[in-house]
């Protein structure tokens, strides 16, 4: 997700902000869902994210009915300011198998929202995206479907680049001097950048469609709370850095990130 955003869509967003005239863009229309969350979206796309969501309700009920616990993974994936798509799409799937392992393979199932089974069409961006993951989140009942989300924190992403509390961003440097060589991709991210987005901010607190996950699972569990038939006891578990989250943080709020109706 966080969530959620892909190369594709940093591609896209380029494009639309650099592009000379053209053609007219497709429609933007706000959408919101049953939570209250609104976002500024692709019309044109609205069928695909339709079908995206009846295809991952899907594979959580399959999931479900073999008794396990299920989760939510919110991670930055984008290109930007230094992040990049590429290694953030490895270390998603490490954190999916480290978490699964944890708690075991054939008692929890981790939704990977970097996945290549979950993206949209080409011309998709953020608030496209975060409109289909809002709905997965919210469930059909809006009191969601999950049992647990898993918001990627700064050790996840240091276990990644093996860092061992000394010189951590020449680390940084060294593996960037060296994945270069056969990635030109990466060469599209500044060096200085990348060592210093993965040295000291990478986690979902610089993420935009993280932080919109953060407030759709305060507003779930706030519901779950005056639920009769949930309560205190049976709110979704939050977990930050592979740690529980303390409860007066994961009740309260953040900036938003792409929520927001369409504006003119």
């Amino acid at each position: 997700m966080g969530w959620k955003q892909n190369a594709l869509r940093a591609a896209v967003w380029g494009l639309a902000f650099a592009a000379p005239a053209g053609p007219a863009r497709a429609e933007q229309v706000t959408e919101c869902t049953r939570g209250g969350f609104c976002y500024c979206v692709n019309a044109e796309l609205r069928g695909a994210i339709q079908q995206n969501i009846a295809d991952i309700r899907a594979m959580i009920a399959a999931e479900r009915a073999k008794g396990k616990a299920i989760g939510y993974l919110s991670i930055p994936i984008s290109t930007v300011a230094g992040s990049y798509f590429g290694e953030n799409v490895k270390i998603a799937a490490e954190i999916k198998e480290r978490v699964e392992d944890r708690l075991g393979v054939h008692a929890a199932w981790l939704l990977n929202t970097a996945g290549t089974t979950v993206t949209l069409p080409p011309g998709a961006a953020g608030a496209d995206y975060m409109l289909m993951w809002t709905n997965v989140l919210e469930g059909s009942s809006g009191l969601g479907d999950f049992d647990f989300v898993y918001f990627a924190g700064p050790s996840d992403f240091a276990r990644h680049f093996a860092f061992d509390g000394k010189a951590d961003l020449e680390k940084l440097e060294a593996f960037y001097d060296a994945a270069v060589k056969t990635d030109p991709e990466l060469k599209k991210v500044d060096r200085r950048a990348f060592r210093d987005y993965y040295g000291l901010r990478a986690s979902v607190a610089y993420s935009y469609g993280s932080h919109d996950e953060w407030d759709i699972v305060r507003a779930i569990n706030e519901k779950r709370v005056a639920a009769s038939n949930f309560g205190i006891a049976r709110q979704i578990a939050v977990l930050f850095d592979a740690m529980p989250a303390a409860p007066g943080l994961f009740e309260t709020g953040v900036a938003a990130g792409n929520a927001g109706a369409c504006k003119g």
